[in-house]
């Protein structure tokens, strides 16, 4: 016996809904008779670190490479999973293994049909059954065979039950045999990889032949997504007119005047003040604890985000919803108790650490700029280091080779995906954190099926990272783009994902 879901997708009404093409929509000012094309400008923060999905780690090249690569499932912007390459699954009564039956006719850019081989070689390639080395270690753990019964057939096969394994069905698919996604890539997404000059853009082209999701059928011809790391030379930009969408603050915001809508919402984002647990002094549980006293998270809220940003005491955003704590026994600020247990663990008079931030992120380098004056209360002294982005991904998220830093960390369609972030284990835990009760809780939460016994399970293992001060869980920023009021359509999801399929030009 199978428990079996299968979805149905529902076709989208596109009653008043007219295609407009537009002379360079970044004006504002389309002549709804031009046979120009329509072209959207999106500013973004980071370097494409590789726009092969498999070799890369780095959350806005997956936000815009998902234009162009798609999974079996895809998620809607309340985090629920809908069908993409998969018509529909089943799942075998002992939980090991996914059975998906996949839709025919679709096509990657390169012309070729999409079929089972597809996704056995996407599967195998990143669980290393192919015999080379593995490119996730979750998938090498757990993922045993891939089998393909027919063209149309794929069953994934694993060792152990993982009641989270859904979210890993949202992984890119890449055609089997092709070798250049790192140069030109490849998918069956609503775009089509045009164009990538190193520091300054990144182009996609609509695909005509796009038939795998309705609601992301493309109307927008070319999408830019330049890379610009300033936020003040966005603002220019944006007024003007050479850039339509970006990530401006709420400050920012009204200085643009009529020409733009304002999108936000939350995004399940954790932004962090990670420790290295393994270097001296935050070693030491004491000095983690009175770093974590030292620090007013509502002021950094307030002063950074405006106060657009819900404070945090865990490593899941309350967007997690179930399976957040909300009761966290955390960190209210207080300079006395940080003091106290500075001296404890041997430091009475403070020390020196290094604050490592992404000079890309303007956001995470105003909040360090406040760390530094809140720590000094306390007698510890900070000095700010910024460094590249590429940098940053090789030295502290590679090689944990960092005292302390400030990072944003994604929107995860399963708690797993983040709490397990700190397992001893975890290829990237770069806070090395390891306790073995934590282990413990989040290995057993992986294979609890009944949602409300994993729930508290994940709530345990929250109270315990708090207990342990692992890092400083600062925010969850709302995020608000400016958009031009030519375009809409913008979406904000639980995973950073930048949906150029759903955008249209406005009547």
């Amino acid at each position: 016996m199978k428990s079996k879901l299968i979805f149905r997708i529902l076709t989208a009404t596109m009653a008043g809904v007219m295609m407009v093409t537009a002379a360079g929509c970044a004006s504002g000012n389309q002549d709804k008779g031009t046979t120009e094309e329509s072209i959207v400008r999106m500013a973004v923060s980071s370097e494409p670190d590789n726009l092969n999905p498999m070799k890369s780690s780095a959350t806005d090249t997956s936000a815009m490479m998902m234009n162009v690569y798609e999974g079996l499932l895809s998620f809607d912007k309340n985090g629920s999973f809908i069908p993409a390459l998969a018509e529909s699954y089943e799942i075998t009564d002992d939980g090991m293994t996914y059975e998906f039956q996949l839709k025919e006719g679709i096509q990657f850019h390169s012309g070729d049909e999409f079929n089972a081989e597809d996704v056995k070689y996407t599967y195998e390639t990143l669980a290393g059954l192919n015999g080379e080395s593995p490119l996730n270690e979750t998938l090498a753990s757990e993922l045993v065979a891939v089998e393909t019964p027919d063209d149309y057939s794929v069953q994934l096969k694993l060792n152990k039950v993982d009641a989270g394994f859904l979210s890993k069905c949202t992984i890119s698919i890449q055609q089997d045999g092709y070798t250049q996604d790192s140069t030109n890539p490849n998918g069956t997404g609503p775009y089509k990889f045009k164009e990538y000059v190193q520091g300054q853009k990144l182009v996609l082209e609509k695909n005509e032949n796009y038939k795998t999701i309705e609601t992301r059928m493309p109307e927008i011809d070319t999408v830019e997504f330049k890379i610009m790391t300033d936020s003040n030379a966005v603002l220019m930009a944006l007024k003007s007119g050479d850039l339509d969408i970006a990530s401006v603050d709420a400050r920012n915001f009204s200085s643009l005047g009529k020409d733009f809508t304002s999108v936000e919402g939350p995004q399940n984002m954790v932004q962090i003040f990670a420790l290295n647990n393994s270097v001296e002094p935050l070693n030491k549980k004491e000095v983690r604890q009175a770093i974590n006293y030292a620090v007013n998270k509502e002021e950094i809220i307030q002063t950074v985000m405006e106060g657009h940003g819900t404070q945090l005491e865990s490593f899941l955003s309350p967007s997690m919803k179930n399976y957040y704590n909300d009761d966290i026994k955390g960190y209210d600020t207080n300079i006395g108790k940080a003091k106290e247990l500075l001296a404890e663990a041997g430091y009475p008079t403070g020390f020196t650490m290094t604050l490592t931030v992404p000079s890309n992120y303007q956001t995470h380098i105003d909040t360090a700029q406040i760390l530094k004056s809140q720590l000094e209360k306390i007698g510890v002294t900070v000095e700010i280091q910024l460094v590249e982005w590429a940098q940053w991904l090789e030295n502290v998220y590679n090689n944990a080779q960092y005292e302390s830093t400030v990072i944003g960390h994604s929107g995860k369609l399963d708690p797993q995906d983040f709490l397990n972030r700190f397992t001893t284990t975890y290829e990237k835990n770069y806070f090395k954190y390891s306790n073995e009760e934590y282990d413990a809780k989040i290995a057993e939460a992986a294979s609890v099926t009944d949602e409300t016994k994993r729930a508290e399970i994940y709530k345990e293992c929250q109270q315990k990272l708090a207990d342990d001060a692992a890092s400083v869980f600062i925010q969850d920023p709302s995020i608000n783009y400016a958009v031009r009021n030519t375009i809409t359509g913008m979406q904000i999801y639980p995973v950073t994902f930048f949906d150029m399929g759903s955008l249209r030009m406005a009547e």
